[in-house]
């Protein structure tokens, strides 16, 4: 054994990693040795089978199959049977929680050791907690998509059969020209769209990704700290609060109150509470629904109940939003006209070719009875079908949905940068509606950086630099109100001499006053008393017990500690500045209150503690009731703690009201800390108080008559010491009332309100898991300033989508005219199928990716809100279409029926001018769609680097199509001379867009006057 300790021991000048290695190879060895006999016997019993020995002095062993030696006790199915079947025998069978602890060198007040070797180690042995997601579409199902829509099916058996027919006609060199482009046209089409589809589909992933990497607190080598829950490991000791998701499967440690809400994973909706004695077990998916405490983690990943579950959820990105279905709608609705049109064009086109009212280019008429071939009969009518489906393609806007989807992704992703994750789609669009905020006020008005900086004891405010001064008695009793009745954490590192609060920001604060003023040694606290039983603090409660004894002489105390007036409500007596013990009567008590309201007034937020002894006899019987003492206490002192307003917070206030939204302020501060922080803040003026009804408290909004809410609800500015209740009765009210409604939360109550808001903005740092699920956007930096800029986004989405309606329904109405009056009156369509497929692709996808990436201006800011039943298309829009089209209509109509005759033009020519002109018409139209009313449309334009690259590719591309690929587009080239008379025309468009902006349009609906519901809410 000697030689066996040396080796073990050497060699010391080694790395960790590399001695870790020898450790595990010489451990390997001596064990395989020592048990080579019964290796032996099991060769011998299996003589049938190859032998794995290839000397008598070798042995092979697998390795890699077991776990590793420092887990030999203990394997993942024990593990997870014991989760699963929840088994508390089989539990004790393995020694409890403290056994199961000890297999996985777990210490259970320290944590694992959370190296690198050590994680590694555990994800080995155990798993990582991740889980297996379902296969994400590839980009061939997006394709198939695509190319599985009626539209684009029938044009490709037309273009299948013009191919045949071409080909069998005049041969392969020269008969592929027709149908073949329309194949190139459409598969372009069909890749444009499906690529667009598959980078949506990919952005939903990754967000999906950022969503699912919660932050948990864990205890590694005696140190509280947060990890992403990926990188939790079977042996962690995690820390949970009210609120929390529970990471993984893992058994109850310590704690008080623990109780968690399982309805995701059974169904239930009652809480289950967790204890040592009855169920230690703790399911990975749950919340924490009240209480605190600590869990020892037993299975991760795949191995959980949750993992198994999530891994056959796919989760859908196509959300539909309201948005994208009044879009649809709409598309519907133009589709209709479109195919009627194109309907009426085939019957005109079909009857005056078999009329033999149709010439070809050598003026021979193309149906002359039997003498026309069938093959050139099936030829003609397969390019009038052709005609007339490429009609329906360029009528159907199917590019208002893809603008939605760009304009989407495009603001979510930047949105993302501003620190704002959208969870849901609609929130995007919603938010531009807003005409509400409701906001909280620590941490999302404030920086939620608290420090104390004043302390009461007795009527006497108490410099924090003569704290060592105070009564002994007074001293030892705020030791245990601070130290044992918190959730919150001190450690001291070893190495240094520098202390790490965590918890929360509240606590955090306390928890250093009392440490580096008062002096406390939570240590020899937590070895001098007893915690008997917790009372958690909550929103509603706005309180904390604890309970605890004595060790050396069985005193049982209570200690309290919460909002100053509540806890004052509770008290019978007070400790004087000498550790005396005076009566609290009226006249004490309304000293008491004027000096809370003196510090709520210097936005101090109060905290008071108080405390208790209680008799040994009185102590059973409320165990037995599971309540503690909470009157006649003795008041120990009152701290004041700061929290300074966030930088610019009182510009975003400014911005929000500004553009049109009211800012309400709802918070669980006394009414004095309140209007002082909602003044500071510029949510009130000065001169507003309680008299003027726009500060009010919880209880009082709650006692109102219906009545009296509703007309008192739009004057209301902050509303203090309010309940989660209150939060959620106040949007209730806003909504009867017609407001669109944004409401920010944190906590896991704030999940109603959050809900029941039209956008619910959680929070990303001091937010709950339960309060982020509920929420629509995700603010990641808690900071009232994302917030107005959300608002930003929300109207910028809104006001890119009616840019792109306004452009996209000009191309349709001219194109619809044109090709309708030519084919009635001249028997053909200037516009072939391969043209009109570019202007559709220039249209619908290009034209969408321009005007879908404008990025938020102030302007939008200085509208009001856009309403709920707000038409989409609005008299302005309706303005500038109609205006732009007519134009369009006129310089195109001309061109067909007099283009020849006025410049001199061959027919080919001719038609190359009109399809150039109208190209050219669409891009001139793609800046006067950039502003909807203001007359200067190049403003910022040299910000929009992309706008002016899409513009640039566009023309490049025109320039291919006329001039080198005249056999694919049916063109001719044109001289610079006619290049000019094209860019004219289309030139027009811009002093007809500044001269139209100046004529007024009424404010109401212009469909409202023909009672046309169906188009009004458009």
């Amino acid at each position: 054994m000697n030689q066996i300790e040396f080796i073990l021991d050497f060699p010391t000048s080694s790395s960790g990693r590399n001695l870790k290695r020898w450790h595990l190879a010489f451990t390997t060895i001596y064990c395989s040795r020592a048990f080579s006999h019964l290796i032996k016997h099991v060769v011998a019993t299996n003589k049938g089978r190859a032998s794995p020995i290839t000397s008598p002095h070798s042995v092979l062993i697998n390795v890699a199959e077991g776990p590793p030696p420092c887990f030999s006790n203990i394997n993942q199915l024990t593990l997870s049977g014991l989760l699963k079947q929840k088994n508390l025998d089989a539990l004790e069978e393995v020694g409890g929680v403290e056994g199961i602890a000890s297999s996985l060198n777990t210490n259970l007040e320290h944590g694992i050791r959370g190296d690198h070797v050590d994680l590694s180690y555990r994800h080995k042995a155990f798993g990582t907690n991740t889980y297996r997601r379902p296969p994400a579409k590839s980009f061939f199902r997006f394709v198939w998509e695509a190319l599985t829509d009626f539209t684009i099916v029938i044009l490709l058996v037309c273009a299948a059969l013009s191919l045949g027919f071409g080909m069998k006609e005049d041969g392969l060199k020269e008969g592929w020209y027709d149908g073949g482009s329309i194949f190139v046209a459409v598969f372009l089409v069909v890749a444009v769209s499906a690529t667009s589809d598959f980078r949506q589909s990919r952005q939903f992933v990754k967000l999906s990704k950022v969503s699912s990497n919660i932050p948990v607190e864990v205890v590694r080598n005696g140190r509280r700290q947060q990890v992403s829950i990926f990188e939790i490991a079977v042996g962690d000791v995690i820390c949970l609060k009210i609120g929390d998701q529970v990471p993984a499967d893992g058994l109850f440690i310590d704690g008080h109150s623990l109780q968690l809400d399982e309805s995701s994973m059974t169904g239930e909706s009652d809480y289950v509470e967790v204890n040592l004695a009855q169920n230690p077990f703790l399911i990975s998916g749950t919340k924490v629904a009240d209480g605190f405490g600590r869990m020892l983690v037993t299975s991760v990943g795949m191995n959980t109940t949750w993992g198994e579950m999530m891994s056959t959820v796919n989760r859908d990105s196509h959300e539909e939003t309201p948005l994208q279905a009044r879009l649809n709608k709409l598309a519907s609705a133009i589709g209709k006209v479109g195919l009627a049109v194109a309907s009426l064009v085939l019957v005109v086109l079909l009857v005056r070719y078999f009329t033999g009212n149709t010439e070809d280019e050598n003026g021979n008429k193309e149906f002359n009875g039997s003498k026309t071939k069938a093959d050139d009969v099936i030829n003609s009518v397969l390019g009038v079908i052709a005609d007339a489906v490429t009609i329906v393609v360029v009528a159907i806007p199917e590019g208002l949905p893809l603008a939605v989807t760009l304009t989407l992704a495009y603001s979510m992703k930047r949105m993302m940068v501003d620190q704002a994750m959208v969870r849901k789609l609609s929130a995007c669009e919603t938010m531009g509606s807003a005409t509400t905020i409701c906001t909280d006020k620590t941490g999302t008005l404030t920086l939620n950086q608290m420090k104390v900086t004043k302390f009461w004891l007795g009527h006497e405010c108490v410099d924090e630099k003569l704290a060592t001064s105070i009564a002994t008695n007074i001293l030892e009793l705020l030791h245990q109100g601070v130290g044992l009745n918190t959730t919150g954490t001190v450690y001291k590192s070893p190495l240094g001499s520098e202390l790490e609060f965590s918890g929360s920001p509240t606590e955090k604060a306390i928890l250093s006053w009392a440490f580096l003023e008062l002096h406390m040694d939570v240590e020899e606290l937590k070895q001098t008393f007893v915690v008997l039983h917790v009372e958690a603090f909550n929103s509603t409660k706005k309180r904390s017990g604890v309970l605890m004894r004595r060790k050396s002489d069985n005193m049982v105390s209570v200690h309290w500690k919460g909002a100053a007036e509540m806890i004052l409500a509770m008290c019978s007596h007070y400790y004087d500045v000498s550790g005396n013990i005076k009566s609290l009567d009226d006249v004490e008590r309304k000293k008491f209150d004027q000096i809370i309201q003196g510090m709520a007034a210097s936005s101090l937020r109060c905290i008071a503690f108080a405390h208790k002894q209680i008799s040994e006899e009185r102590n059973e019987h409320e165990k037995s009731q599971q309540k503690m003492e909470d009157n006649c206490l003795t008041l120990l002192g009152i701290v004041g703690l700061k929290d300074p307003c966030r930088p610019g917070v009182k510009k975003a206030v400014e911005d929000c009201q500004y553009a049109g939204v009211n800012v309400k302020m709802i918070t669980g501060d006394n009414v004095f800390t309140a209007r002082a922080i909602a003044t500071e803040c510029g949510i009130l003026r000065p001169d507003q108080g309680m008299e003027s009804g726009a500060v009010v408290e919880g209880e009082e909004f709650r006692n109102y008559t219906p009545e009296e809410r509703m007309d008192k609800i739009d004057r209301i500015c902050v509303m203090a010491r309010s309940s989660p209740f209150d939060k959620l009765l106040m949007v209730q009210c806003l909504k009867q009332k017609g407001h669109v409604v944004a409401v920010t939360g944190d906590g896991t109550n704030d999940a109603p309100a959050l809900k029941e808001a039209d956008i619910g903005l959680s929070m990303g740092i001091q937010g709950t898991e339960v309060a982020k699920e509920s929420s629509d956007i995700v603010i990641l930096d808690d900071n009232f300033g994302s917030v107005a800029t959300v608002l930003k986004w929300g109207r910028c989405v809104y006001n890119s989508i009616q840019k792109f309606i306004q452009f996209q329904l000009t191309v349709n109405v001219a194109a619809l005219v044109i090709n309708f009056v030519a084919a009635v009156s001249a028997g053909e369509v200037p516009l072939t199928a391969v043209q009109l497929l570019w202007v559709n692709l220039i249209m619908d996808t290009l034209g969408a990716l321009a005007l879908a990436t404008e990025k938020p201006t102030r302007e939008l800011m200085e509208k009001p809100p856009v309403g709920r039943t707000s038409p989409l298309i609005t008299n302005i829009m309706w303005r500038n279409l109609l205006a732009q089209a007519f134009y369009q209509i006129a310089v195109l109509l001309t061109l067909q029926f007099r283009g020849e005759s006025i410049f001199g033009l061959s027919k080919n020519v001719n038609d190359t001018l009109i399809f150039n002109t109208f190209v050219l018409c669409q891009v001139f139209n793609e800046f006067n769609a950039r502003k909807l009313e203001k007359k200067n449309v190049f403003e910022g334009i040299h910000r929009n680097k992309l706008f002016m690259g899409i513009i640039g590719i566009t023309i490049v591309l025109q320039v291919l199509m006329v001039e080198f690929l005249k056999k694919f587009a049916s063109t001719e080239r044109l001289n610079w001379w006619q290049w000019g008379v094209c860019i004219g025309f289309a030139a027009m468009s811009w002093p007809i867009g500044f001269l139209v902006k100046c004529i007024p349009v009424p404010d109401r609906p212009f469909f409202s006057y023909l009672k046309w519901q169906n188009v009004k809410n458009m």
